[in-house]
């Protein structure tokens, strides 16, 4: 039985790898760093748990033993906290050509449409160094460049298509001069199944994509007509000052771990258009990819598609909420503690024990409302938000029982709260 290793292999693109390799009859090794997200994408496959920017040339060396094509489907968008361009389209993929040097080895590079080194983004940028390193210098490869890839699963880019798409009522126009065409992540699939099957020549360099294109309005219009949703009554016009200013907040984020669909990157490369050839790939002997037409009608849109798309929108909206009202409440707190130290006070709890539990809870306020910001503490922090509010309920009872029957409602009111953060610990996954 001939052997794959797939890059990324539990991504969108890798994991459809994963099982179309699978199906074709190959046996299939991932690699990638998340073993919770591996056994998730393909509990059948064995995997390699490792980041891959940090494998050496002698691992690679070791892990290319008895393997005949290696798929590479990993990448980022941008750097990040958790990314380095530079390292995974670059120095990766020389590692990985000098180890598989001498080696009956396929490598099929899953790269992008529109990839130059004067491309204006450092994504592309360093995607066509990759591709430059690939092409001089492995004995047999071939890079396939897939468009916009719609796929039955959101993630990404797709994710925030989805969510666009389903606005109550409204439906932006952004970037109205850009011009897209898609590609289903099956035909992508199948394409790196023929790759590896020899059925196209080695050195072929090919975008995979549909004929036709379109603006990406239009196809924010097309994915809501499949997702079922009632026709948009509002259509506004979103200024290039709103956009740029959205991608450079979401810049900021990526820094505190967040790989946002909307950082500048993904804008400018959907503002310059995503189009491509897909004459090459069919005179190579692939088959055609879908439409977009077509490929909406062969996806399932369903109840659990809509929800999706509008909890993809709640998500953000629910952790800003939550971060602003904890860290407000440890300022607020800070600010004038001697009114807080005084409810506890008149109700005989002594000075020290009073000014400690102020202190020290307006101090956890503040860092929980800044933890839930950053992308590693956010389940964490969504728990401390529950278990400091169950805290803050139970003190309240033993302490100010009476607080519970103010007019204002002081303490029912932490029970939203804590129904947010429920919701935030239960929507955050991150594949």
């Amino acid at each position: 039985m001939p052997k794959a290793v797939v890059l990324g292999g539990y991504g969108l693109i890798g994991s459809t790898c994963m099982r179309a390799l699978a199906n074709a009859g190959f046996e299939v090794v991932g690699v990638g760093r998340s073993r919770q997200a591996a056994m998730a994408a393909a509990p059948f496959a064995d995997w390699v748990i490792r980041d891959i920017p940090t494998i050496t040339t002698d691992e690679w060396r070791a892990l290319l033993t008895g393997v005949d094509v290696v798929v590479n489907a990993s990448g980022a968008l941008q750097d990040g906290a958790r990314d380095d361009l530079e390292a995974i389209h670059v120095t990766m993929i020389s590692r990985l050509v000098e180890a598989a040097a001498g080696r009956p080895v396929r490598i099929v590079q899953i790269s992008a449409a529109g990839v130059s080194k004067s491309a204006s983004t450092a994504f592309f940028r360093t995607k066509a160094r990759g591709d430059e390193i690939l092409s001089s210098g492995a004995e047999d490869w071939i890079i396939l460049r897939p468009t916009l890839v719609l796929s039955p699963d959101a993630y990404g880019g797709t994710a925030l298509l989805r969510a666009a798409a389903a606005l109550p009522l409204v439906l932006p126009r952004i970037l109205p001069d850009a011009q897209v065409q898609t590609v289903n992540v099956g035909d992508v699939a199948s394409a790196v199944v023929t790759a590896v099957r020899g059925e196209v020549p080695s050195g072929t360099v090919a975008d995979l994509t549909e004929h036709e294109a379109r603006s990406f309005p239009e196809l924010l219009t097309k994915v809501r007509r499949w997702q079922g949703w009632a026709p948009a009554v509002f259509h506004p016009a979103i200024p290039a000052l709103l956009v740029s200013a959205l991608g450079k907040g979401a810049d900021l984020l990526g820094h505190l771990g967040w790989r946002s669909p909307l950082r500048t990157t993904a804008l400018r490369a959907l503002g310059d258009g995503i189009r491509g050839d897909p004459a090459t790939w069919e005179r190579a002997g692939g088959a055609p990819c879908q439409s977009l037409e077509q490929t909406l009608a062969n996806l399932t849109t369903t109840r659990q598609e809509r929800l999706f798309a509008r909890a993809y929108l709640g998500l953000p909206l629910a952790i800003g909420t939550l971060a602003v009202f904890w860290f407000l409440s440890g300022l607020v707190t800070l600010l004038e503690p001697s009114r807080a130290i005084s409810v506890l006070e008149e109700r005989a709890i002594s000075g020290w024990f009073s000014g400690a539990t102020v202190y020290g809870g307006a101090l956890a306020d503040l860092a929980l409302g800044l933890a839930i910001l950053w992308r590693r503490w956010t389940k964490p922090a969504a728990l401390g938000m529950l278990a400091l509010s169950g805290a803050y309920l139970v003190g309240s009872l033993v302490v100010a029982p009476d607080l519970w029957a103010d007019p204002l409602g002081p303490m029912v009111k932490v029970f939203p709260g804590m129904a947010l953060a429920v919701l935030v610990w239960l929507l955050m996954e991150d594949r």
